[in-house]
């Protein structure tokens, strides 16, 4: 069973596991459980899928319950009213914080060359930075880590996980932007496999009240993995979303 994080009459927004597709693929045509058909049973009632999240992203995921309310909200989206929050683990130290203005090409699957490059913009915040006693390949003993939060301001396909790429700080997990020998080295060490990336925190005014939703989805189990080897306490990650007050703008 989903896990709903809200639902009122319009919408409803549930924490997807990672690992599962929001609907059927044809890039995944072996797959079976996908997130709208579990939550369209687990209500008893049609549903539609706002935004997506890529199959290894766990986190916040907002539904529709007519296609009117998908509309509205995917308007909501379309004019940069809704403010995302995304919790990562890269590789390195990136800076305490940063800002990443890099155009990306509409489809991440294709050569970049003959596509337009699209206007792309992603903001980070360090949380905690680290070193595990173990070596990727590389001539050092010790991997270096950080926790960061990425908050993209545009909604490209694969943004976040794209823009780390290109300030050299891939997301741990990411098969397709990151690097293999690390993944599996870090997967060995922590004792599971996955895009360590997850969606925390949505924002929007609701469309038919107006009304201020901050919607958070809490870190899964997989993630006590790492706070078991005492990368950082157990309550600072929180204790910084908890502190910010900061609303999305209407009009982007």
């Amino acid at each position: 069973m989903l896990q709903i994080i809200y639902a009122d009459e319009q919408l409803v927004a549930i924490n997807k596991p990672a690992g599962m597709l929001v609907h059927r693929s044809g890039l995944d045509a072996q797959e079976t459980v996908f997130a709208l058909q579990l939550l369209r049973d687990q209500l008893g009632r049609p549903v539609w899928p706002v935004h997506r999240l890529d199959k290894g992203t766990s986190g916040l995921l907002l539904f529709a319950l007519s296609a009117e309310m998908a509309a509205a909200l995917s308007f909501c989206f379309e004019q940069r009213q809704t403010r995302k929050t995304y919790r990562a683990l890269v590789r390195g130290w990136p800076a305490e914080a940063g800002c990443i203005e890099h155009p990306l090409a509409k489809d991440p699957e294709l050569p970049s060359q003959g596509q337009v490059l699209l206007e792309s913009r992603t903001d980070w915040l360090r949380l905690a930075r680290f070193s595990l006693p173990f070596s990727s390949g590389a001539r050092f003993q010790e991997t270096r880590f950080a926790l960061i939060e990425a908050r993209p301001e545009t909604g490209r396909r694969h943004q976040i996980r794209r823009h780390l790429k290109h300030i050299a700080h891939p997301i741990i997990g990411d098969a397709t932007h990151g690097k293999g020998p690390l993944n599996r080295a870090s997967a060995e060490f922590l004792g599971l496999q996955r895009l360590w990336l997850h969606g925390l925190r949505l924002q929007f005014r609701h469309p038919l009240n107006g009304q201020m939703l901050d919607l958070q989805a809490p870190l899964g189990p997989e993630w006590a993995a790492l706070r078991s080897k005492g990368l950082w306490q157990p309550d600072e990650p929180e204790a910084a979303d908890n502190a910010r007050t900061d609303k999305p703008e209407q009009g982007g």
